[in-house]
């Protein structure tokens, strides 16, 4: 069984009626509700918590984190930013949720400010699969997922270029964003998704909640032994074959 933990500052649900009233118990609880459906085991973490939720013994049984923040980014102590760099770095998969693109931990991977071009509108985004072979967009309803409300992301996106681009995204006004990347950092992978704004019930989509478990999958841990660094042996005994 795959083991997620789900982080949110969980702040905007107990601000904002709108968003309190589409997700009650915040949204890394309604996220969890979902995937411990599917069969996953579920941990929820917050800002609020000691350690932000995220002591070492949360991370070192988390195969897959999801991190959704918005507007209380800053006040994540640094040195719990650094430890989830590092366990991603170690293998641990980071799946990154709308505006958790300006969390610290994601800049750390990155190493860019991840900077955007956003407006606050409720208007159409049309999320086109641009890989449809990737096993994170496996088997949806349709070649894309329309909202008819959502928040308005736009390029640039000061993002180092993705290993994979899966998901592009086309707003009312014009705009196009990429919503669906992947990335190898050290032994772990991550995934950004773009739509998930609080005020909108991206969440409560059926092909979002199922890219979201398939971006689990896709992130999880392989049970391969660890990669191991060190010093370079050398022995003075060898011959060079030659040809």
């Amino acid at each position: 069984m795959v083991n997620v933990t789900i982080w949110n500052e969980y702040h905007c649900e107990k601000e904002d009626p709108i968003a309190e009233g589409l997700y009650p118990s915040g949204i890394h609880n309604f996220i969890a509700s979902f995937l411990t459906e599917a069969g996953y085991n579920t941990t929820t973490a917050t800002l609020a918590s000691p350690e932000h939720g995220l002591s070492n013994e949360v991370l070192d049984t988390t195969d897959v984190l999801l991190w959704w923040s918005h507007n209380q980014n800053e006040h994540l102590d640094d040195s719990i930013a650094n430890r989830v760099a590092k366990k991603v770095l170690e293998g641990m998969g980071f799946i990154v949720l709308h505006s958790a693109l300006r969390s610290k931990p994601f800049h750390l991977l990155m190493g860019t400010s991840c900077n955007l071009k956003r407006r606050n509108a409720d208007e159409i985004e049309r999320v086109w699969v641009i890989n449809p072979g990737h096993p994170i967009v496996q088997n949806l309803s349709n070649e894309y997922i329309e909202f008819p409300q959502s928040q308005i992301f736009g390029e640039p996106f000061d993002i180092p270029p993705p290993e994979d681009l899966v998901l592009i995204s086309w707003n009312e006004g014009g705009e196009v964003f990429r919503s669906g990347c992947c990335w190898t950092r050290g032994n772990g992978k991550i995934f950004f998704l773009g739509p998930g704004h609080e005020t909108h019930p991206i969440y409560h989509n059926s092909d979002i909640q199922l890219i979201i478990r398939n971006a689990i999958d896709w992130a999880s841990p392989l049970s391969n032994p660890p990669i191991t660094y060190g010093k370079l042996t050398h022995s003075t005994n060898s011959k060079s074959s030659q040809i």
